[in-house]
């Protein structure tokens, strides 16, 4: 069997105002061309399809039809699991129809483990595959809550759920063992010797890791994981993998080959190992730094190597400097006025000395929610020993406000 592996494609994503419409529309464009020429037999999809619980429709327009179009290709199955930006309800509220499709749809683990465990069967109704289905954990799936439990309580609750999780669906997939079969799973999370491209917050409280790759069962051939956007293996175990998201997310990720997984199956043996098929860019997201004389030598220079064919790049621009420039950003704007090339993000590198002691000023845009929070939090004294509890309490709101968003 021949196996795609994707995720995190966040359709519908909004990058500074700018919609990526035609930057997705390109990727799945390609990735469709990739199922037919590669003769891809299941698709798997590990999570964060779209980029916000409700997407706009032109982004569920476009999953659409990228599913329906995969019934013109030899692709047999497809496998698509919810991840932490998804809304379960919204990516299950079609799934009688999707099956129709050949498209099996798990946005929320299931409380029987079984329900999740996914059988395969080619034309003939004999197994070919087994996929143990898991979406994102969200935390309620995986402990109760305690009155008065303390953070690193918590924190070992979820690792030990996450990881009793897969046991159990392990146990239901031994049922199916056969030396021709290749039994996989999926998941969401952020697996202990990954890294990110860019700064990911921990999706639960406490510990950035959760989950170890010994502490997936040994009984899964592949394990195809979502949420981190730079396309790697986990530790030293090939067959666990995270694809990587399908275009840059943000101007951290430039500097990292997007690409998708292929894994190729004989019976349960994985005949040449994982190749990682390079995306093309569709658009250019760049960083360019220095001072303003080189930074414009540097835009001069990247505007005369584009072809017409090219989607307008992207630029963030960041000026060292150690004084002040009036109007910076109309300096710039009117210097790449004739230039196809687009600033989204402007700002100057600024030293500031006082008492001998040099300080940068912080970009708010540059900051997650979560890291708002914590300056709020010191800002007022909070006491260091009760930032534990109050980041949980952070997050699990964060969770109920998506939820209450999406229900």
């Amino acid at each position: 069997m021949k196996i795609l592996h994707t995720a995190d494609w966040h359709l519908g994503q909004k990058f500074l105002y700018r919609d990526r419409i035609q930057e997705h529309q390109a990727a799945l464009d390609w990735l469709l061309s990739l199922i037919r020429e590669e003769e891809i037999e299941l698709l798997l999809v590990a999570g964060d399809i779209f980029d916000i619980g409700n997407p706009p429709n032109y982004a569920r327009r476009m999953y659409y039809q990228f599913l329906t179009q995969l019934l013109n290709t030899g692709c047999r199955h497809v496998v698509v699991v919810g991840g932490n930006h998804d809304s379960p309800a919204m990516l299950e509220a079609p799934k009688d129809l999707l099956e129709a499709l050949r498209v099996q749809v798990v946005g929320a683990a299931s409380e029987q483990s079984e329900r999740d465990v996914l059988l395969l069967k080619d034309a003939n109704d004999q197994l070919e595959a087994v996929v143990a289905a898991v979406p994102f954990l969200r935390d309620r799936d995986l402990r109760s809550s305690l009155s008065g439990e303390k953070a690193e309580d918590r924190v070992q609750q979820i690792q030990a759920g996450i990881a009793r999780h897969y046991q159990s669906l392990a146990e239901v997939c031994q049922t199916y063992t056969k030396p021709n079969v290749p039994i996989i799973t999926t998941g969401h999370l952020y697996a202990k010797g990954a890294t990110a491209a860019d700064k990911q917050d921990n999706i639960y409280i406490g510990n950035m890791e959760n989950i170890a790759a010994a502490d997936f069962p040994s009984l899964f051939d592949y394990v195809a994981l979502g949420h981190l956007h730079r396309p790697q293996a986990v530790g030293q175990s090939y067959h666990i993998r995270y694809s990587g998201s399908l275009i840059p997310l943000s101007f951290s990720e430039t500097t990292d080959q997007k690409s998708v997984s292929i894994v190729e199956f004989s019976g349960r043996k994985m005949t040449r190992g994982v190749r990682e098929v390079p995306i093309p860019v569709f658009r250019q997201l760049r960083t360019i730094t220095g001072d303003l004389e080189s930074v414009q030598k540097q835009l001069t220079t990247l505007s005369k190597q584009l072809s017409d064919n090219d989607l307008t790049p992207w630029i963030e621009v960041i000026i060292e400097t150690d004084q002040m420039i009036p109007n910076l950003d109309l300096v710039l704007k009117d210097y790449l006025s004739d230039a196809p090339l687009e600033l989204l993000k402007i700002r100057a590198k600024r030293q500031h000395y006082a008492l001998d002691t040099q300080t940068e000023l912080t970009d708010l845009d540059d900051l997650s929610p979560l890291e708002v929070f914590r300056k709020k939090c010191n800002s007022f004294g909070s006491p260091p020993e009760e930032m534990d509890e109050l980041e949980a309490t952070f997050r699990e709101l964060q969770d109920w406000m998506q939820q209450a968003e999406t229900d």
